[in-house]
C-alpha cells in the first residue's frame, strides 16, 4: 500500500445527489476541456493536476468515478488506480491512454480499472464510459447501503428483517410478550412471516434452550393429527407396534407452534382445549392416564377465526383460550420500504447456498420489486429472488431475471401532450426526457419502457447535449491529448 493510501478511514462517501467525478491530468488545457464537457452532464466535477492532489481530493470525498491520464510527471495512472482502490474501493476508475499505452491500460483492468479510452479523445466515447462507470459505482453503493442496513436490522442474525413501522410494531409486540407464558395467536395472510415471528418469540423466551416444535395442522391428515399431537401407546390401534411420543411430549419445556390452527377438526379441538385448560393430555391407548404438557403454545392462522366461530366451525371456548394475545403480521404491501431489504437478505442467502457471486439489484429491478403487490407476501418475494439468483447472467439482478409475474413496466398512465405541428425530433426528445425523469435517470428502464435499445438512449442524449455529436466540444485536437 502506498503512503497516500494508509489513511482509508478518513475517506468520506459521497452523499445523495449528483455523483462526483474527479478528473486527473497534468495538462491544464485538458483539465479545463474535460471539466467543461462533464459540467454539462449530471456530475459534480473536481479536478487535480496529479496523483498527489487527486488522492487529497479522494480523502475529502470518495468520488463515484476517477478519470485519469496514464502518464503524468508526478506518477502514473496505474499507481493512482491502486491507491484509489485502497482508499475508496467503491470508486470506479477510467483511464485515458495515448498510443503505445493501451497494453498498460489493458493490464490495469486486472487491477480494478472499470474502462479505458484512447486518445485522441472523442466526446461521445468518453462521456459514455464515465456515465457507465458512474452508474456502476452508484449501483454498488446502493446495494452496499442495503447490505449495511440489513445488518443493522436483522434480529440475532436471523430473519426478522424490516424497518417499516408496521413490521417494527409487530416485532416489538412479539418481543414484549416473549417472556410471558401466555398463549399467542398470530394472524395474517399466508407468507407474512408468522412462523419467523413465532421462532423469534421462542428465542427471546425463558424457554429458549428447549425445543421449538412446529406443526402444520393443514399438512397432517385429520385421521392421524390427534396421534401426531398427543402420541400413542403400543397397541392403541392397528399398526401401533411401539409407543410413540407426540409433538406435545417432544416440545416439553419449550414452545409448540401450531400453524394453520384453524384447520384442526372438531374432535381434536376438544382435546387441545383440555391441554390449554388443565395442562394435561392423554396419548391414544393410555387408558386414561394423563401426562403433563409443559409447553408454551403459539398458534397461527390465515383464517378469520372469529368468523369461523360464528359459522360453528371452530369452538368459541378454544378460540378465547388461543386468543389471549393476538398479533397480526402485516402483508408485504403494507410494509413500505421493506421489500429492498428483504430482497437483499434473500439474495445473500441464495448466493451463499448456490455459490453465486451476484452483488445486488439494478435500480430497474428494485423498482419492479417495490412496485409489485406481492399477493404471496414474503414467501413469494423469496421465491422470486431465488429464481433471479439462479438465472442472473451478470453481477446484478435485472428485471429480465425476475418472474413474469413481476411486471417491468409502469402502469401509472402518464401522458405527454404535444401540439399539432411539433417537429418529430422535438416530440422524440420530450418523450425520452420525460421517460428518464419518471425512471429517475435509469436509462435501461427508460429504454425498456420505450421499446428501444439502451444504446439508442445514450446516442440521443449525446445529440441533445452537444449538437451534432459534440464536435465543437471534443478535446481531441490537442486540448486533452497530451500527457500520454
Amino acid at each position: 500500500m502506498t503512503d497516500e493510501a494508509r489513511d482509508g478511514e478518513s475517506v468520506r462517501e459521497a452523499g445523495d445527489g449528483e455523483p462526483l467525478l474527479l478528473v486527473v491530468d497534468d495538462e491544464a488545457g485538458n483539465l479545463e476541456s474535460l471539466r467543461r464537457i462533464f459540467e454539462r452532464e449530471p456530475f459534480r466535477v473536481a479536478t487535480a493536476p496529479g496523483p498527489k492532489e487527486a488522492l487529497d481530493e479522494v480523502r475529502r470525498e470518495a468520488p463515484a468515478v476517477v478519470l485519469t491520464d496514464v502518464r503524468m510527471p508526478g506518477g502514473d495512472g496505474v499507481s493512482l488506480l491502486r491507491a484509489v482502490k485502497q482508499l475508496a474501493p467503491g470508486t470506479e476508475v477510467v483511464l485515458m491512454t495515448a498510443y503505445g499505452t493501451v497494453e498498460t491500460a489493458v493490464e490495469s483492468m486486472k487491477e480494478g480499472a472499470y474502462d479505458f479510452v484512447e486518445k485522441p479523445l472523442k466526446r461521445a466515447v468518453i462521456v459514455r464510459a464515465v456515465r457507465r462507470a458512474a452508474e456502476r459505482a452508484m449501483l454498488l453503493r446502493e446495494n452496499a447501503r442495503l447490505r449495511a442496513t440489513l445488518e443493522g436490522v436483522q434480529e440475532d442474525g436471523r430473519t426478522l428483517v424490516g424497518t417499516s413501522p408496521a413490521w417494527r410494531r409487530t416485532v416489538q409486540m412479539g418481543m414484549q410478550v416473549a417472556t410471558s407464558q401466555a398463549s399467542v395467536l398470530l394472524l395474517g395472510e399466508s407468507g407474512t412471516g408468522k412462523e419467523v415471528l413465532a421462532r423469534a418469540i421462542h428465542r427471546h423466551s425463558n424457554r429458549a434452550d428447549k425445543p421449538f416444535i412446529a406443526v402444520s395442522c393443514a399438512a397432517i391428515p385429520e385421521t392421524i393429527l390427534e396421534s401426531e399431537l398427543f402420541g400413542y401407546e403400543r397397541g392403541a390401534f392397528t399398526g401401533a407396534a411401539a409407543r410413540r411420543d407426540g409433538r406435545f411430549a417432544v416440545a416439553h419445556g419449550g414452545t409448540l407452534f401450531l400453524d394453520e390452527v384453524g384447520e384442526i377438526p372438531p374432535s381434536v379441538q376438544v382435546k387441545l382445549l383440555r391441554v390449554l385448560q388443565s395442562g394435561e393430555y392423554e396419548p391414544l391407548g393410555s387408558g386414561g392416564k394423563a401426562r403433563q404438557a409443559d409447553v408454551r403454545l403459539v398458534a397461527a392462522t390465515n383464517r378469520d377465526l372469529a368468523a369461523e366461530v360464528a359459522a360453528g366451525r371452530f369452538r368459541d371456548d378454544l378460540y378465547y383460550r388461543l386468543n389471549v394475545i393476538a398479533i397480526t403480521c402485516p402483508p408485504l404491501r403494507h410494509r413500505h420500504g421493506d421489500v429492498a431489504l428483504l430482497a437483499q437478505h434473500f439474495l445473500r442467502k441464495y448466493c451463499l447456498r448456490d455459490g453465486r457471486a451476484v452483488l445486488g439489484f439494478t435500480p430497474a429491478a428494485l423498482e419492479a420489486l417495490e412496485r409489485h403487490a406481492w399477493p404471496g407476501n414474503v414467501r413469494e418475494l423469496e421465491n422470486a429472488v431465488e429464481r433471479a439468483v439462479v438465472l442472473a447472467r451478470g453481477e446484478l439482478i435485472d428485471v429480465g431475471d425476475l418472474p413474469p409475474s413481476v411486471p417491468a413496466e409502469r402502469t401509472d398512465g402518464a401522458e405527454i401532450m404535444v401540439a399539432i405541428g411539433t417537429p418529430l425530433e422535438e416530440v422524440e426528445r420530450r418523450l425520452i426526457e420525460e421517460t428518464l425523469r419518471r425512471t429517475k435517470g435509469d436509462k435501461k428502464l427508460a429504454a425498456q419502457l420505450l421499446g428501444i435499445a439502451a444504446r439508442t438512449i445514450y446516442r440521443k442524449l449525446d445529440l441533445y447535449g452537444a449538437g451534432k455529436l459534440g464536435e465543437t466540444d471534443s478535446p481531441g485536437n490537442g486540448e486533452a491529448e497530451g500527457g500520454g
